[in-house]
């Protein structure tokens, strides 16, 4: 593959060239940040979507009531301050005044109700909507300047709930007009300028903000490409300031440039299969087992991560707390994988499809080789990102008429805790479209260790919970675990004040030019 790629890349540059030249046709301002990255954001409304790249692009113009500090602790955002009752279920707030939306519309306690009101909404079926309905009863004005939250049952990792894309402040007004998708409106240091499909984001300072309006560029670029090549030779050629995530057969190399810096930490991001258990023969657990079992993982990480993450063994990642390091479920093993075939009824294998986007295009080439040596014979459909989205988020109903058996994702809570890990993708009430159990995995038993451990104040008995939960679920196998990716980005050397949130949030609204 390697010569492959160095035989070709006259017609990359070729492609670079024009791509760049439509990426950056508008007039560049002098401190303006240039960051790419390897998807497209898939919504300008960050309570419409789920994705820690598009989390990213959002970031500069939205704030929650609290944020995530340096530290990874909630600290006060557009709330100033906040208390609970002895319960934990009465939450109050005080809220920042003088705040204005984008759009001009007043920020408040209405505009408070109104956000988390959509989200109660189940009419509404926003992408982000599913992990807050789960905890959260009402909120309501006590004043102009102060909301209640009521929880339906106590929830310890409710303030970093709060920092998460799906309690980003929105104006209401611009909420009303439908138009947040493709136009963003927030209360945060920067202003979308120009969201061009497929091309670009341009934000650049909000003049009304309320906070520091002296840090961060002038403006902010997005762009993006799917292909590694194309990243990585817009940074060497000076035309983005910024990648992420460093595409890992390229990673030493930039770290051995004196002109970059590659920083790299240990990262919260889980890629793996999401199985169909609706669809025979994925329905049985045995199969899903020898799927597993026929994976050979650390062969992942040397083919496609050069080494830069770890093979995967949990559900969590070795970040995450109550992360369980001593789990090896399952080892390479391939005539364990062909008995499991065989007692299932399918000796001779089968067939089935997996969803994979562009950039990850390679990881389903080489698990089809890998599981082709149990005699399955995997279908990779290549799509582009929008596509995806919509392959991986169908409900049961179109993955069945679809016949996907199989999709290719990550997912990361970052330093938000192991139950926005594991409730989004293995609680029965978080089905695709709702939620991200893409393979609509139903066990009952996990349910209710997730809801007792998402309950349960104690941070070591709710570990011990997670512990339990974390092998349930391998044992069930709703999915084929791959790695856990190291967090990795590029700047040039004038780049400074980029921060990581662990899972592959970049922060750039404090970035300097020099």
């Amino acid at each position: 593959m390697k010569i492959t790629r160095y035989i070709r890349r006259p017609v990359q540059l070729t492609l670079l060239s024009s791509a760049l030249l439509a990426a950056f046709s508008l007039p560049v301002f002098a401190a303006t940040l240039n960051v790419m990255q390897n998807e497209a954001p898939r919504s300008m409304d960050p309570g419409n979507q789920t994705a820690t790249f598009t989390g990213t692009v959002l970031d500069p113009m939205y704030e929650g009531l609290l944020r995530m500090s340096p530290q990874l602790k909630p600290e006060a955002a557009l709330a100033t301050s906040w208390s609970s009752d002895e319960s934990g279920l009465v939450w109050t707030f005080k809220l920042r005044s003088g705040v204005t939306f984008h759009d001009g519309t007043p920020f408040n306690a209405d505009a408070v109700v109104a956000n988390f009101a959509r989200h109660l909404d189940t009419k509404r079926g926003l992408a982000a909507s599913g992990r807050l309905r789960t905890f959260l009863d009402s909120v309501t004005k006590t004043d102009d300047s102060t909301v209640v939250f009521k929880l339906k049952k106590p929830y310890p990792a409710f303030l970093n709930l709060l920092t998460t894309g799906a309690c980003l402040m929105v104006s209401p007004a611009a909420d009303k007009t439908g138009t947040l998708d493709s136009k963003a409106v927030g209360t945060g240091p920067y202003k979308m300028v120009q969201y061009k499909t497929g091309e670009f984001v341009l934000e650049e300072k909000y003049p009304g903000y309320w906070g520091d309006k002296a840090a961060g560029p002038d403006d902010i670029k997005w762009t993006w490409s799917a292909e590694p090549s194309v990243m990585n030779m817009a940074l060497q050629a000076g035309e983005t300031d910024v990648i992420n995530p460093v595409p890992p057969q390229f990673a030493r190399v930039l770290k051995n440039n004196p002109k970059f810096d590659l920083h790299e930490s240990p990262g919260a991001s889980v890629f793996w299969v999401a199985l169909n258990t609706d669809l025979k023969p994925l329905s049985d657990v045995r199969v899903r087992q020898a799927l597993n079992y026929a994976t050979d993982r650390d062969g992942l990480v040397r083919a496609i991560m050069s080494g830069f993450a770890q093979p995967a063994n949990s559900p969590l990642a070795p970040v995450t707390a109550g992360y369980d390091k001593t789990l090896n479920p399952y080892p390479l093993d391939l005539a364990k994988a062909k008995a499991l075939l065989k007692e299932a009824g399918v000796a001779d294998g089968f067939t089935m499809s997996i969803a994979v986007q562009g950039q990850d295009a390679r990881i389903g080439q080489v698990l089809q080789s890998m599981w082709a040596k149990i005699g399955v014979k995997l279908d990779v459909k290549i799509m582009e990102s929008g596509v995806w989205t919509k392959a991986a988020f169908a409900d049961q109903a179109g993955k069945k008429a679809d016949n996907t058996g199989a999709i290719l994702a990550s997912w990361s809570s970052g330093a938000n805790g192991a139950d926005l890990q594991l409730r989004p993708l293995y609680y029965s009430k978080s089905f695709a479209p709702g939620g991200a159990n893409l393979g609509f995995f139903n066990d009952p038993k996990l349910d209710e260790m997730l809801d007792k451990a998402a309950s349960t104040l104690d941070e070591n008995t709710r570990n011990a919970i997670y512990v339990d939960a974390q092998k349930e679920i391998n044992q069930q196998a709703p999915q084929v675990l791959l790695y856990y990716q190291n967090d990795l980005y590029a700047t040039g050397k004038n780049i400074s004040g980029v921060t990581m949130i662990p899972g592959g949030q970049i922060v750039v609204k404090d970035a300097q030019k020099k």
